[in-house]
């Protein structure tokens, strides 16, 4: 799993959801397929997070030149 995009990732987590929603599968498939799902679901949350880690925002300064910076989630409220 450690090897699929987010994108990939997704519309295996896609197929999942309908087949779930079916209603055809045994209780111990759908088991499997809610497990397999929630690993998908962490994965895509973890390659979300990494992507976010490597955001920069680009600051314009006075000379119309740009400076970046890390990106950070202020957590305050």
């Amino acid at each position: 799993m450690k090897n699929l995009s987010y994108e990939e990732s997704i519309k295996e987590l896609e197929q999942i959801v309908k087949e779930l929603e079916n209603g055809e599968l045994t209780l111990d498939d759908s088991i499997k397929k809610f497990e397999k799902g929630m690993e998908l679901s962490k994965h895509c949350s973890e390659l979300l997070e990494n992507a976010e880690k490597k955001i920069t925002l680009l600051i314009e300064k006075d000379d119309n030149s740009f400076d970046e910076e890390n990106f950070e989630i202020s957590t305050e409220e």
